[in-house]
């Protein structure tokens, strides 16, 4: 993408609760990539952003030379190819990896918002939740805690919910279950190390964390036990 100025760091624009700033944060942190975090306010993303076109979105990432890069799993890619010579990327079996990616990337991402807003309750506990730990203006705070918990449950997770059929924690529990059968008795998807598969599920699942809904996920007992593993290899 387009050059802006230089740093001597890299840096990235992010939410603190946003799952696709979680699956490059887990990778950096897994490479110990010392760059800069720019926590972007929430009710303003597009006008913060605009530096990047017409994306306008997190994650942004930005090299120390002014290369901009958009979009989470290009960015793990670029990232691991440019400060760890790919190796995170690369395997013999590429239709394995390219299909379990997207696996990641449809199923898992669909999932962290039901599992957060998917009931009445369950939405106020995250939007206040997200209102502590997100940069608001002091008015924004209050809106988006207490009116944003109906229009997240009521128009995205419910319809989600609906759409599949299954409780969020069933849904969780049983998509835990098809990526962890995949690689069966090897302790991660890339066999005795973790992959840019491993990373990327693993950040989806990590940005469940600062919630109590975590908890639903930590009676799968292969889910959680991968979980610690992958979380064991960060070194941030």
């Amino acid at each position: 993408m387009s050059i802006v100025g230089t740093t001597t760091i890299p840096k990235m624009h992010m939410l603190h609760t946003c799952p696709f700033c979680w699956k490059v944060r887990s990778l950096a942190e897994h490479l110990e990539i010392d760059y800069e975090k720019i926590q972007v306010n929430a009710m303003k993303t597009k006008k913060e952003l605009k530096f990047a076109g017409g994306w306008g979105k997190v994650p942004i990432w930005t090299e120390a030379d002014g290369e901009i890069i958009v979009d989470s799993t290009p960015i793990m890619k670029h990232i691991d190819a440019t400060y760890n010579q790919g190796a995170l990327w690369d395997t013999s079996d590429e239709a394995r990896r390219d299909q379990w990616i997207e696996w990641v990337d449809t199923k898992l991402s669909k999932a962290t918002v039901p599992i957060l807003y998917g009931s009445l309750s369950s939405a106020l506990k995250t939007t206040t939740r997200v209102s502590k730990l997100e940069t608001f203006g002091f008015f924004s705070k209050r809106l988006y805690a207490w009116a944003g918990f109906p229009i997240m449950w009521g128009i995205i997770a419910r319809t989600r919910v609906k759409k599949d059929g299954r409780k969020p924690k069933q849904l969780w529990h049983d998509l835990l279950t098809e990526f962890t059968n995949e690689f069966g008795e090897s302790p991660f998807f890339g066999g005795e190390n973790p992959d840019l598969v491993d990373l990327a599920a693993f950040g989806y699942m990590r940005s469940i964390s600062p919630f109590p809904q975590f908890s639903q996920l930590e009676d799968h007992e292969n889910g959680i036990a991968w979980y610690r593993r992958v979380e064991a290899t960060l070194k941030a």
